[in-house]
């Protein structure tokens, strides 16, 4: 998309919505898988929306307002604020005082943007526009929600998540539920589910598997990204370039799925490109929801985070001369070590070591975010031309993180966008390590769709 495209917002003060009819004043503890330190971020995520003819004379700014307030009386604890107690632990006080919302006009027409909508997106900032002295984790709104029309009478819901509340999941069934109301129905049609006491710490705790991903590893050689001179960058893998990847593994190894191949090859390609030590240890940690790892499952209805980050480690100098297949399976194995069991064992190491961060040092982190549903969210509209994360990159750290989103290229090809940050430097080589995977003509390489 025209990552050169600028525009003006104008915005009204942001004010509080509270729920339509008086909740519960209790205090809700958060589980010990919410409330860790990795997740102690706001989160922005972006959904654009065309005009719809048959909502003439509607006002989407007015239909989501009135939505938001009758949605918190069943979301009650997004209205709270969050407190923190002994040892860490996080509570929500449900305390009514509401999300905030802000009312915008953008001179711009949805056109402008190009049809390739992913990230990175101009003016970001100015869609989802960060209310000074709101970010903050704790005594602070939970949800931000920016409603900006355009010119051509479609609109951006642009929402912002204090992460601790709510994974891609949990979000998205609050949108949906968002938008089932905003189309006039009195009540969602999967009513929400707290019980986060599910995922707590056992008593007493007892860590019983290996859980890497959580080591504090000191970063001796200053190899976390530097935030200047960052290139921000999405690529588009569609049924060709991923077969492309394929061809690069034995037949035995072929039925791997497209996130494994995926996330071996970037992670590969990644490394090369920012050029550590053969002998520095490199990890990558797919996020992996683990909603139906559990016996029952997680009620239909849960909207905490119930999601872990399974670490392959391995040395920079065997990822990037190992045949890809190494990487394969080492992505293949970290994604099966997520069970039941192990999700107890990450909250138990939680309440024993303190809500430690996950490692970023030498770390790439990847999130399928395909199956969410941010695209299907409909507020009467229709469905959104896109949705879905607002940018990569986890909380304050640019680069360790990327998403693999849902994508309808300009031919029309399914695939996923994902974008990615890297110093420039890294990222020239990025770009030509990949072409030399997919075998395209460097440097102009049609699977680059953005840059910033």
């Amino acid at each position: 998309m025209d990552t050169s495209l600028v525009f003006t917002v104008r915005r009204r003060e942001a004010e509080l919505i509270a729920p339509a009819k008086p909740t519960p004043r209790e205090v809700k503890p958060l589980s010990d898988i919410d409330d860790q330190e990795g997740l102690r971020f706001q989160i922005p995520v972006i959904q654009f929306y065309r005009k719809e003819t048959s909502q003439e004379g509607k006002d989407p700014v007015e239909v989501i307002r009135k939505a938001v307030a009758k949605t918190l009386v069943f979301y009650y604890p997004f209205a709270g604020r969050l407190r923190e107690g002994r040892g860490r632990k996080l509570m929500v006080d449900c305390t009514g005082e509401g999300i905030l919302f802000i009312e915008a006009d953008a001179d711009v027409t949805h056109n402008q943007f190009g049809d390739a909508l992913q990230p990175p997106f101009p003016c970001l900032e100015q869609l989802v526009y960060d209310v000074p002295g709101s970010a903050n984790v704790l005594n602070s709104p939970l949800l931000l929600i920016q409603v900006t029309r355009l010119k051509c009478g479609g609109f951006i819901v642009g929402l912002r998540l204090n992460h601790t509340m709510s994974d891609a999941a949990g979000v998205v069934q609050f949108m949906s539920a968002l938008g089932e109301i905003a189309r006039g129905m009195q009540q969602p049609s999967i009513l929400p589910v707290w019980r986060r006491e599910i995922l707590n710490a056992r008593d007493p705790p007892r860590v019983t598997c290996s859980h890497r991903e959580y080591e504090q590893v000191p970063d001796t050689k200053g190899t976390i990204i530097p935030l200047d001179d960052m290139a921000h960058r999405s690529f588009f893998f569609g049924p060709t370039e991923v077969a492309a990847i394929r061809r690069l593994v034995p037949p035995h190894q072929r039925q791997c799925s497209n996130f494994e191949l995926l996330t071996a090859c970037l992670w590969r390609c990644r490394t090369i490109a920012l050029q550590p030590e053969r002998d520095e240890e490199v990890r990558i940690i797919c996020i992996v929801n683990a909603r139906a790892k559990f016996d029952p499952p997680l009620p239909a209805g849960y909207y905490g985070n119930a999601f872990a980050f399974p670490v392959a480690v391995t040395t920079a100098g065997k990822l990037c001369e190992k045949p890809l297949e190494y990487a394969v399976e080492l992505v293949r194995k970290a994604k099966g070590d997520v069970t039941e069991e192990y999700m107890h064992s990450v909250a138990d190491l939680m309440v024993t070591s303190g809500r430690p961060h996950f490692t970023v040092v030498r770390s790439y982190l990847v999130s399928d975010v395909t199956r969410a549903g941010f695209g299907d969210v409909d507020f009467g509209w229709g469905k959104a031309v896109y949705g879905g994360p607002a940018k990569g990159g986890v909380g304050a750290i640019p680069g360790v993180a990327s998403f693999y989103i849902p994508f309808k290229n300009a031919k029309g090809e399914e695939g996923l966008v994902i974008p990615l940050c890297l110093p420039s430097e890294a990222m020239q080589r990025f770009v030509k390590e990949l072409d030399n995977v997919l075998n395209t003509t460097p440097p102009t390489s049609a699977f680059i769709v953005s840059s910033l």
